[in-house]
Parts: C-alpha cells; sequence; structure tokens
C-alpha cells in the first residue's frame, strides 16, 4: 500500500499532522490543509522491563511518565523517578524510565498486558483489587469560590493550542485558588492530559492541595483515583461524573464538581469545599 503522507508510520513524532482533506459547507466543497492531532503507541520501560503501551500524543511525554509513575503507585515519591529519556522508533515511542531500584519490585506485582486503548486508565490491569485500590484521603482545606471553578475552565481553552488547531483534544488544567490556570496539558486521552499535568506539578515541586484540577472530559472514578493519589481537594469537569467516581470521591474527601460551564456548576461530593 502506497502512503505517500506518511499516515501509516505509527512513530510520528510530531503532535499535528497536516493532511490535504476535502471539505463540503453548503453543498460546495473544497481542498483544504487540515490538521490533525497524532496518536502514537507509547510504551513505558521501567530500568528496562517493559510495562505498558499505551496510545497518546507525542508532547510533554517526561510529564507523563513521572505523572502516571506516581498516578499507578509505581514509585513512592518523585524523588524514585531518576530520569526518563524518550526514544523514537517507526513503529512508535519508548519511555525509558530509571526508578529506584526499591520500587521494582512493586513493577513486577503489578501484572499490566503490553497493549491498551487511548488513555486507558485501568487497561490490562489483572484483577478488580487492583482497579479498586486503597484510596487516599485527601486532607481538608479551605473553600473555594464557585467564580474561581468557573474562570479556571473558561480560561483552559487559551491553554489548549492543540484543541485550537485540530480538535480531538482532552486538556488538564490546574488552577491557583483564585482560578488562574497555572499550567495546563493536552493529549488525546483525558487519562493521559491528567497524567501529564501532574508530572509537570511535581517535577516543578509544586503542592497539589495548593489549587485545584480542572478538566474538559467527563469525571470518570479512574480521574477521581489519580486526583487523589496527590493529594487534590478539588476536581471540576466540564461533563457529568460516574457513579463510581462520585462513591470514590466521597470516600476519599475530594470534592467532585460536574457540568461546571455556561455559568453554572454541580457540586457531587463535599460541598463545604466550594464556597463564596
Amino acid at each position: 500500500m502506497q502512503d505517500p503522507l506518511g499516515l501509516l508510520r505509527l512513530g510520528y513524532a510530531k503532535p499535528l499532522l497536516e493532511l490535504r482533506a476535502q471539505r463540503w459547507e453548503a453543498g460546495a466543497s473544497d481542498e483544504r490543509t487540515e490538521q490533525v492531532v497524532e496518536e502514537t503507541p507509547v510504551a513505558i520501560v521501567y530500568n528496562g522491563v517493559p510495562h505498558v503501551v499505551m496510545m497518546a500524543t507525542p508532547v510533554d511525554l517526561e510529564d507523563f511518565a513521572l505523572g502516571f509513575s506516581i498516578t499507578e503507585e509505581l514509585i513512592r515519591a518523585p524523588a524514585d523517578f531518576r530520569s526518563a529519556e524518550v526514544v523514537r522508533y517507526s513503529q512508535g515511542i519508548e519511555i525509558q524510565v530509571s526508578i529506584a531500584p526499591e520500587c521494582e519490585g512493586v513493577i513486577a506485582t503489578r501484572n499490566r498486558r503490553l497493549t491498551g486503548r487511548t488513555g486507558c486508565g485501568i487497561c490490562g490491569t489483572d484483577s478488580i483489587t487492583a482497579v479498586l485500590k486503597q484510596l487516599h484521603p485527601v486532607a481538608p482545606s479551605a473553600p473555594i469560590p464557585p467564580a474561581a471553578i468557573e474562570l479556571a475552565l473558561g480560561s483552559l481553552v487559551t491553554h489548549q493550542t492543540l484543541n485550537a488547531a485540530a480538535g480531538a483534544v482532552h486538556a488538564a488544567g490546574w488552577a491557583s485558588r483564585d482560578g488562574t490556570i497555572e499550567l495546563a496539558r493536552e493529549d488525546v486521552g483525558r487519562h493521559n492530559a491528567l497524567d501529564k499535568l501532574i508530572g509537570a506539578l511535581l517535577k516543578r515541586g509544586v503542592e497539589p492541595s495548593a489549587g485545584f484540577a480542572v478538566v474538559t472530559s467527563r469525571a470518570s472514578f479512574e480521574m477521581v483515583q489519580k486526583a487523589t493519589v496527590v493529594g487534590a481537594p478539588l476536581l471540576a469537569a466540564v461533563s457529568g461524573p460516574t457513579g463510581l467516581a462520585v462513591r470514590v470521591a466521597q470516600q476519599a474527601g475530594l470534592t467532585l464538581v460536574g457540568f461546571a460551564r455556561n455559568g453554572r456548576l454541580t457540586v457531587y461530593t463535599h460541598p463545604e469545599r466550594v464556597a463564596v
């Protein structure tokens, strides 16, 4: 099969791909250059041992590896994450991570299959117990004004450069308590975007309890688990939560906010953290 645009090269290294496409509008068509976001197999290898392969957008991959390692509890602390080297092949991308030797036993016992769909939070986990792992209680914290949540989600769009160019991209943002977006990350997978954000925060030494997280997706229980692992007090999503996400957030002490758009929001758990 001929592939003049290189569309079949799974290891395409850039986050955006330009191609020619035909657009129809008002009964007429024209050919134009369009941008699409890239989706690439990304393997994470710890101390030479392959652990998992996920589909991801090939950008901010060191942040992704650190965030994933923390939220999956493969390492105990950011200090256990010694280094990461991103190696690009024609078939995909490999992140070669060096971790503290003490963590190798955890990697060995966490038997995940080596393929997963885009940003899958639990793909390959081989037991229900491993999925519903022990919750991390979130410490009490001062209330956050609803206006700050609205501001954060409203301004997150200005940090979504990939989505502005091509669409089809999720974003996760970290806001200070006044609603100012301090960091944001994007990916085709919502779990990946949150892992990238968490990795970026930890790499910069930002204390997660000092602000709150916002996401442009629904709030699944995997997203809630990732937020609680790092002690985030509040997670706000533009879409709704799942029932399990609500139950997990309630038990862990996380304030879960959904449908935060168009001047309204719904607080599902621990409403004491949202106050004027």
